[in-house]
Parts: C-alpha cells; sequence; structure tokens
C-alpha cells in the first residue's frame, strides 16, 4: 500500500494512543483528530490537525456529527490506483487518509449498567465510528485500519521498520478484525435494544433479546470428537481454556479443550491448593490440601486406572515436586496459572504434553445447540455458603464431617448428572457420574473405589427421590451425606438417614450438570 501520510485518530479508549500517535508524528505523519482525542494529543505536546479544519465544517449536535461528512468518507474510500477516483479526488479537494485509528463507543459498558437510563443506551450508540472503521476496511489495499490498542506497538514498529509502509497482508488482517469489531459491535445493540420495550423499560432478564455469536475463528482443529468431524476453536481475549497460553507439546484436540476446561473449572473452586483429574468431562480424582504435590497424589489415588490418558488442572503454578510425581503418569495435558522453571524442565522432557497457562476466567452465558436453535443460560456459579446449610437429621455432622460435605459439594457440581460423590479428608474417594438413577450412581461410586469407603462423606447434586439412595450410601460405609433437599419423600429420606446414623445436610441449591 502507499506510504502512510495521513492519519485520522480518534478514539474512546486512549490506552496508549499519545505513544502511538507520537511514533507516528515521528515518520511525518500527519495526525487528524475529533474532541477529546485532539485536546488528548495536544496535551501530550503533539500537533494535531481538527477534523472541523480538514473538512471546513464544525462538529455539531453535541457531537453527533462529527466525521460523516464527504471529505472524510472520500479520503477514506478513494481507490489510488483508479483513475476515476484520482480524479474525482483532485477535482474535489479531498485529502486523501491512509491510516484510521478508531475505537468506538462504549455500548456495552453503558448498556451493562443497571441504572443506565435508555437515553445513556442511545446516545452511546457509535455512528462515525463503524462508517469509517468498515470505510478503511474495505479499502484496505489503501487504508490501514486499526481498532485495537493492542496492535498499537506492532504497526508503530513495522511502519518503522518500513518507512511509512505497512504491508498488504499486515492491512488485510487488521480489516479482518475490524469487520469482527463492528459486527461485535452490531450483536450488543440489538441485543441490548431487544430487551427494551416501547416505553424506555428493560426487561429485568441476564439473558439477551439476540443471542449473537460474533466470535472470531482462532484456530482449527483436527478433529472434533471423532476422526469425521470437522472442529474449530472460536475465542476472544485470554481469558479461561480458550485464551490460555499454550507453552509446550502438540497441538490441543477438541476434546482437550473440553476436558481442560472442565479441570480447570473444577480447581477453581478452592482456596487451598488443588488438583483435579478429568477423563470424558467427569473427575476420576480430585483433592484439596495443604500442598500442590499432596493434592496431586490424592486426586491420584482416587482413580489412578482412569488417570491414564487424562488431563489436570492445577489452581497453583506447578511446583517440581508436582511435575516430578506427574512424569510417572501419561497425561494428555496439564492447566495451571504457571509453571515453575524447575517443573516446566521436568515436564517438557515429554515432547506431547500440552502445558496451559491460563488466566482468570470471567462469568460468560452458557451456550449449547440443539438441533435447529441454541440454548443459553447464565453459569452455574452459586455454591451453597455455610451459613445456608440446614442440618436436618438428628445427629449433626462433627466438624471434620462438615468439611468433607462442603469439599463434596464442590466436586458434585462439576459431575455429570446424577452425581454421586465420596470423600474424606478433601479428597475424592468415589465418583459416580452420569446414571439415570441415583442409586445407581451411588452404587458406581462406590464399586469404582479403591480407597476405604467408611467414614466418607457424600454429596449429591440433587435430591434423593426416595430412601434406598441413602440406604446405598450407608452400606458402603457414608457417615454424612449433603443434598438439596427438595423432594416429597424428604420426610422418608431423613427418617433413614437418622435410622442409618447418618448425618444428613440441606443446601436448597442443585447442580445438575448435563
Amino acid at each position: 500500500m502507499p506510504k502512510i501520510r495521513r492519519a485520522l485518530i480518534s478514539v474512546t479508549d486512549k490506552t496508549g494512543v499519545a505513544d502511538f500517535a507520537r511514533r507516528l508524528a515521528e515518520l511525518s505523519v500527519e495526525i487528524v483528530s475529533t474532541g477529546g482525542t485532539a485536546r488528548l494529543l495536544r496535551e501530550q505536546g503533539l500537533t494535531v490537525r481538527d477534523v472541523s479544519e480538514l473538512t471546513g465544517f464544525p462538529e455539531m449536535l453535541d457531537g453527533r456529527v462529527k466525521t460523516l461528512h464527504p471529505l472524510i468518507a472520500g479520503g477514506i474510500l478513494a481507490i489510488r490506483g483508479n483513475a476515476g477516483h484520482r480524479k474525482a479526488v483532485e477535482e474535489h479537494g479531498i485529502p486523501l487518509i491512509d491510516m484510521v485509528v478508531v475505537n468506538l463507543y462504549a455500548f456495552e459498558k453503558t448498556a451493562a449498567r443497571r441504572d443506565a437510563t435508555f437515553e445513556d443506551i442511545v446516545e452511546n450508540i457509535d455512528i462515525g465510528g463503524p462508517s469509517m472503521i468498515r470505510a478503511a476496511a474495505k479499502n484496505y489495499r489503501d487504508v490501514a485500519i486499526v481498532t485495537d490498542p493492542g496492535d498499537y506497538d506492532k504497526i508503530a514498529g513495522e511502519l518503522a521498520a518500513g518507512e511509512g509502509d505497512l504491508s498488504e497482508e499486515s492491512c488485510w488482517k487488521l480489516a479482518q478484525r475490524a469487520f469482527a469489531v463492528t459486527a461485535a459491535y452490531d450483536v450488543a445493540i440489538s441485543g441490548t435494544l431487544s430487551t427494551i420495550d416501547a416505553a424506555g423499560n428493560r426487561d429485568d432478564s441476564p439473558l439477551p433479546g439476540l443471542l449473537g455469536l460474533a466470535v472470531p475463528r482462532k484456530q482449527l482443529l483436527r478433529y472434533g470428537e471423532n476422526p469425521h468431524q470437522s472442529a474449530a476453536l472460536y475465542a476472544s481475549g485470554d481469558q479461561g481454556i480458550a485464551g490460555a497460553r499454550k507453552l509446550h507439546g502438540k497441538e490441543l484436540s477438541y476434546n482437550n479443550l473440553v476436558d481442560l476446561d472442565a479441570a480447570w473449572s473444577l480447581v477453581c473452586e478452592f482456596e487451598r491448593p488443588a488438583a483435579a483429574i478429568i477423563k470424558h468431562t467427569n473427575p476420576c480424582g480430585c483433592a484439596e490440601q495443604d500442598t500442590q504435590a499432596d493434592a496431586y497424589r490424592r486426586a491420584l489415588a482416587c482413580d489412578p486406572v482412569s488417570a491414564f490418558g487424562s488431563v489436570i488442572a492445577f489452581n497453583r503454578p506447578v511446583d517440581p515436586e508436582s511435575a516430578g510425581e506427574l512424569s510417572g503418569l501419561f497425561v494428555e495435558a496439564i492447566a495451571a496459572p504457571g509453571f515453575n522453571e524447575e517443573a516446566f524442565a521436568i515436564l517438557t522432557r515429554k515432547k506431547n504434553l500440552r502445558l496451559l497457562e491460563v488466566g482468570e476466567t470471567a462469568s460468560t452465558l452458557v451456550v449449547k445447540s440443539i438441533a435447529g436453535g441454541y440454548l443459553a443460560q447464565t453459569e452455574d456459579d452459586l455454591t451453597a455458603r455455610p451459613q445456608d446449610l440446614k442440618v436436618v437429621s438428628e445427629r449433626a455432622p462433627t466438624d471434620a464431617e462438615m468439611k468433607d460435605l462442603e469439599f463434596a459439594w464442590k466436586v458434585t457440581k462439576h459431575v455429570k448428572s446424577n452425581a454421586i460423590v465420596y470423600v474424606r479428608d478433601g479428597q475424592t474417594v468415589g465418583v459416580g457420574a452420569g446414571q439415570m438413577s441415583r442409586v445407581d450412581a451411588a452404587r458406581i461410586g462406590a464399586q469404582k473405589a479403591v480407597l476405604p469407603l467408611q467414614g466418607t462423606a457424600v454429596g449429591s447434586d440433587a435430591f434423593f427421590p426416595f430412601p434406598d439412595g441413602v440406604e446405598e450410601i450407608a452400606s458402603h460405609g457414608a457417615t454424612a451425606v449433603i443434598q438439596p433437599g427438595g423432594s416429597k419423600r424428604d420426610k422418608e429420606v431423613i427418617e433413614a438417614a437418622n435410622r442409618l446414623g447418618l448425618a444428613m445436610v440441606f443446601t436448597a441449591l442443585r447442580h445438575f450438570r448435563h
């Protein structure tokens, strides 16, 4: 593309913009700007030409009209290699604009405020910004469009190295990103406005009126759940498993990512060092202990056979002791907030082992496709607080039992329904997952246990519909159970617990996981 000689800068997010503009100025790029952006750049000692000076028309209507002008649109959209366009530019005195640096009004941030008025929301719908972004992206061979402050440094570096030139490949990538920005912006606007009636009243649902999935494809995967299925990862940002940084190992598969997400979600439940071993989205071991290595050892002890070929997550950076313990097990992938240098050296001896560094995870909408549509729900991000737990049995749990019940409840939340989890001393002992019958889940959880079941506490993700489930766990040595309650046979279930000497706690909170 031609050398960049003039840049129009108009941004809401002003992070790093002054430094970027200074680097452009050092390359003799003329800076044209608007309103607050122009004021900031001048305060930083930069020479700035106002858009109103370029157009000969003042900003007006409380800033609603600033860049909506033929001299701006023409300067962006003119194809440099088109003789007709060149003639029109010359005849009408249109100054060419070679770079557009724009990010949009913070519509989503404003709309997310429950106290935002209808007028606040409407006034934060950007008009000129998306128009300039689309125009520049459409004419990417001649105009660079910059929408993300995170790109400033890379672009400035390429411009400096190319003496003011950007490659067509770089401009095309910027254009692709720009169209994704305007697409997501339009989805956010339409999604919000669809929840507002003609009088300006918003509904109280946390779910959008329009489900928009304007998410860029991050990478193609080798295949989906099975080799005959195509698959890809779609993500933006750096949060959670989707945004994790792969530090080592071969490419991640669809199943790896699904399992890693389950593992990471589970260990994030705990404050003390925790480890979760996941196979086919279910934990085959989980523990919370005083040290990371002990948490891993105890998680592995729950079901060492199923742990073969699993994925593992830790809620602390992996230390050398844990890495040494891991070296004896075939694992597909490990997710953690980081890896100690010595631990990293130990783990990277396995050339195919995927190591993921995971950042914080923000709460998001949970979306699932079904034939003909999509289901959406808020995240299951609640857990029973100690003050909300209700002892319903004659015998109250001991302090040790209550501690295990709280641990069991956190793990049970991440086990496919119907779910029964046996635990002791902050360690899973048996996991019964994905059963059609709760009593079968109780039976299978006990059958899979390789550690003694005597003295275990049990978590159940939903209520016991009959006393038989309670009788089953008691027959294997369980002494306490935590469950939501709410069955029409609660009285019979509680009577069975009393007869069997079990301590029973109700949470009034269900954790189905389908």
